[in-house]
């Protein structure tokens, strides 16, 4: 039997939508993990992915297409809700969705290694849209004393752009010879850490951060994570993706005492192999051995800081 509070927060839901909140809570009260409703759905001749199931329920997707339509119809009945409950929710607008939600990349048209994060997110039952997107992220990287890169600090402030936000996704891509399964992922401030998965032929790693609360559409969170790595070999360059505009970047990487470099340059690119834009020198601060670069308003792209060791 549904606890009495979980059957009240159902139904509100079902009153007032978002449509994925209460598919969302309505698959959690059933208990019933998203495969065994896809067979489900196959048993009564409706063919639907995994992945399209998860992206309904985490609001990047709302079912439209006559089949999706006749797949929220059997849903109604395979986790015993009310006729047309879920079907009613999809005749408005969902909240989260519209203009709160800017223009984005996908992991694909951003960097090399995108259908390897894809893949792993998909694996995972998460959409590539997070539903996050970031006002402000300070990053700090630490390269070790035989060039390779040992760790690196972020610092976030980001805002949901749709409801029922309640994780963020850090995505890691380690240098050549990257053992990903020795990578290390912490939370440290107003998260925890929550699955974490690799890609071993590419050094990617993907990993949740859960947050305490779920966000509502336009509200804001602070937390900070680390990665360890120092398994693959000697760096050149660091690099962060943005799938996103808007909100400030800082980057800083310092270096071990016994391996410093004899330029540095920060530059900008807008996709995998496209040609680097906005090349400035840049030198490691006295004692501190540090560069960094700050970018007030970032555009989707790359950002990163090139170094060289002879």
């Amino acid at each position: 039997m549904r606890p009495a509070r979980d059957t009240a927060d159902i139904g509100q839901l079902l009153r007032g939508g978002p449509f994925h909140l209460a598919l969302r809570a309505a698959l959690a009260a059933r208990g019933l993990p998203l495969h065994r409703v896809q067979h489900r759905l196959a048993a009564r001749g409706i063919k639907v992915g995994v992945t399209s199931l998860s992206y309904w329920q985490q609001g990047a997707r709302r079912p439209r297409h006559p089949e999706s339509l006749r797949a929220v119809t059997a849903l109604e009945e395979i986790l015993e809700l009310p006729d047309g409950a879920l079907l009613r929710l999809l005749g408005a607008p969902e909240r989260g969705s519209g203009p709160g939600r800017p223009a984005s990349r996908s992991y694909r048209a951003l960097v090399d290694v995108g259908a390897s994060v894809e893949q792993l997110l998909g694996a995972m039952e998460l959409p590539p849209d997070g539903g996050l997107h970031s006002l402000g992220h300070h990053e700090r990287v630490r390269i070790g004393p035989a060039g390779e890169l040992r760790s690196r600090e972020s610092q976030q402030i980001v805002r949901a752009h749709r409801d029922g936000v309640d994780r963020y996704l850090a995505v890691h891509h380690g240098d050549p010879g990257c053992d990903a399964s020795r990578v290390e992922v912490a939370a440290y401030e107003n998260c925890r850490t929550g699955r974490v998965r690799c890609h071993p032929a590419t050094g990617v790693v993907v990993a949740e951060l859960l947050f305490d609360t779920r966000l509502r559409r336009g509200e804001t969170y602070v937390f900070g994570y680390g990665v360890e790595d120092g398994t693959g070999a000697r760096s050149g360059e660091y690099v962060r993706g943005f799938t996103y505009a808007g909100g400030q970047y800082m980057l800083q990487v310092r270096f071990d005492e016994a391996a410093l470099p004899v330029r540095c340059r920060s530059f900008a690119r807008t996709g995998p192999g496209a040609p680097p834009t906005g090349l400035a020198d840049l030198t490691p601060s006295g004692r501190h051995r540090a560069v960094h670069l700050l970018e007030p308003s970032v555009r989707r792209g790359l950002l990163g800081i090139a170094w060289d060791w002879d």
